[in-house]
C-alpha cells in the first residue's frame, strides 16, 4: 500500500486541481452573461430613452445634451428680452441671470466644469463626444436646485407665453424641458420586473404554449428517432444510403426549412394545406396558420420532420454501443423481439436517452427561430413562446431591462429542467450506480 506523504496533495484533490481551470472557464463562459442580465434585470433600461440608456446608480447630468442645450437656451432668452420691452423684458432678463446661475453652480465642480470645455470643443469641431465624457454624477443637492429652477424658468415661460408676451414661446420652453431631460434619474428597479411578469397574463400564456410545444414535439421525436434507430441499424441493403437520406431535413437551416413549411402549409397553394383537407383533418386549408391550434399543430409538425433526424442519430449511436452477444445470448434464452427490446435495449439504451432526452427538451424549450420564421408567434399570440415574448420585448420594445428579466426566467426554467432530468433519469449516472 503506498503511503502518502504528510503535506502532498490526494489522488483526488489533484484531479480536482487539474480540472479546476476547465471549470473556471465553464463558469466565466455560462454564468457570466446570466450574471450580467440579471443586473441588468434590475434596472430600467430603454434603447428610446436617452436617459436610461445604461446602467445608472446615481444622479447624473448628460453633459453632451447639457452643453448643447444651454447656450440655445441663453441667446433665446436674450432674444426674447431684446424684442420685448417694460416688466416683460426685466422677467426674461431675470430668467437669464437664473441660466447663468444655475451654470455656475454646476460649474463649481471642476469636473463639470472641465467636461463643459471639452466637450464644447468636440461640438464645435463637428467631432463625437465619447462615452466616458457623456455622464457626470450630479448630488442630491445639485440635482435638486437644478430640477427647481428648470421647473421655476418653464412655469413663468409657459406663463408668459399663455399672455402672448414672447415671440416664439415653444422654442424657447422646449429648450429649457430639454436640460431638464438631460438630468439622469438613478434607474435601478429592483425586482419589479419579475414581480410585473408574475402577474402578466402575456408571460404565463407564453410560458404554457412554450411547454406545451417542448413536452408534444419531444414526445414524438423520441418515438420516431428510436424507430428510425432501430430501423437504420438493421442490416440490410442500401443502409447507407437510408442514413444519408434520414439526416438531410436536420442538415437544412432551420430559417429555410421554416419558410419553406409556411409555403406548404401556405391557405391558397400549400400542397400539405391541400392534403389535410382532403383527408379530413383539417376543414379548411387556410387554418393551418390562421387558427390557435392549427398554427400550434403547424409548428410541432415542422420541428419533428426538422428534428427528429437528430434524435435518431443520437440513439442511433447509443444502439452501436451494445454488444450484439447479448441479443445472440437472448435468443438461445426463447426471448422474443419484445422481450429483447425491453431487456436489453432500454436499459442499455438509459443514458444515451438521458443525453437525447436533455438536449431535444433544451433546444424545444428554446426555440426561437422556427417560430417566428413561420407564424411569428401568431396568430393573437397562441405560437407565441417565452424566448420570442423576450426577443419583442427587448429589441422591438427596446426595453432591455425587461427583455433581460424574461431570460433570466428562462434560463432559470432551463436549470429547472436539467436538474430534473438528472434527478430522474440519471442519478445512477452520476451517483454510486454510475461508478
Amino acid at each position: 500500500m503506498t503511503r502518502v506523504k504528510k503535506g502532498s496533495l490526494s489522488e483526488k484533490q489533484m484531479g480536482y486541481l487539474l480540472i479546476a481551470p476547465a471549470l473556471l472557464i465553464i463558469l466565466i463562459i455560462a454564468i457570466w452573461p446570466v450574471v450580467r442580465s440579471f443586473w441588468i434585470s434590475l434596472h430600467d433600461i430603454r434603447l428610446n430613452d436617452p436617459t436610461k440608456t445604461e446602467v445608472h446608480n446615481a444622479y447624473g447630468l448628460d453633459m453632451e445634451r447639457y452643453v448643447n442645450s444651454l447656450p440655445i437656451l441663453l441667446r433665446n432668452l436674450n432674444k426674447e428680452a431684446n424684442a420685448a420691452d417694460g416688466s416683460v423684458k426685466e422677467e426674461l432678463l431675470g430668467l437669464k441671470q437664473q441660466a447663468e446661475q444655475m451654470k455656475a453652480l454646476l460649474a463649481q465642480s471642476g469636473e463639470i466644469a472641465q467636461r463643459y470645455q471639452e466637450i464644447d470643443k468636440l461640438l464645435l469641431d463637428f467631432k463625437p463626444v465619447p462615452n466616458e465624457l457623456k455622464y457626470v454624477a450630479l448630488s442630491d443637492a445639485q440635482t435638486q436646485a437644478l430640477r427647481a429652477t428648470l421647473q421655476d424658468m418653464e412655469t413663468k415661460l409657459t406663463e408668459m407665453g399663455k399672455q402672448k408676451q414672447l415671440e416664439k414661446p415653444e422654442g424657447v420652453i422646449a429648450v429649457v424641458k430639454g436640460i431638464a431631460a438631460s438630468v439622469i434619474s438613478p434607474n435601478y428597479v429592483g425586482f419589479a420586473y419579475y414581480q410585473q411578469f408574475l402577474a402578466d397574463s402575456r408571460m404565463w400564456a407564453a410560458l404554457y404554449n412554450t411547454l406545451f410545444f417542448t413536452v408534444v414535439s419531444v414526445a414524438i421525436e423520441l418515438v420516431l428517432g428510436l424507430w428510425i434507430a432501430l430501423l437504420i441499424n438493421k442490416q440490410f441493403y442500401g443502409r447507407g444510403l437510408v442514413r444519408a437520406t434520414v439526416l438531410i431535413p436536420w442538415a437544412i437551416p432551420t430559417v429555410i426549412s421554416a419558410m419553406m413549411w409556411k409555403f406548404l402549409y401556405d391557405g391558397q397553394n400549400g400542397i400539405v394545406a391541400y392534403l389535410f383537407e382532403q383527408t379530413g383533418l383539417v376543414a379548411d386549408m387556410g387554418m393551418l396558420l390562421t387558427t390557435k391550434a392549427g398554427a400550434m399543430f403547424s409548428v410541432i409538425l415542422a420541428d419533428v420532420w426538422k428534428t427528429t433526424p437528430f434524435m435518431a442519430l443520437l440513439l442511433f449511436a447509443g444502439l452501436q454501443t451494445i454488444p450484439h452477444s447479448l441479443y445472440e445470448a437472448a435468443e438461445v434464452d426463447g426471448a422474443g423481439k419484445v422481450q429483447q427490446f425491453f431487456r436489453i435495449t432500454l436499459p442499455m439504451l438509459k443514458s444515451t436517452l438521458l443525453v437525447s432526452l436533455l438536449f431535444r427538451t433544451l433546444d424545444a424549450f428554446r426555440v426561437f427561430d422556427l417560430i417566428y420564421a413561420l407564424t411569428g408567434g401568431g396568430p393573437a399570440n397562441s405560437t407565441e413562446t417565452i424566448s420570442i415574448y423576450a426577443y419583442k420585448t427587448m429589441f422591438a420594445q427596446m426595453s432591455f431591462g425587461e427583455g433581460s428579466a424574461l431570460a433570466v426566467i428562462v434560463f432559470l426554467c432551463v436549470a429547472l429542467i436539467s436538474i430534473g432530468y438528472i434527478k430522474i433519469l440519471g442519478a445512477d449516472l452520476l451517483g454510486e450506480g454510475g461508478r
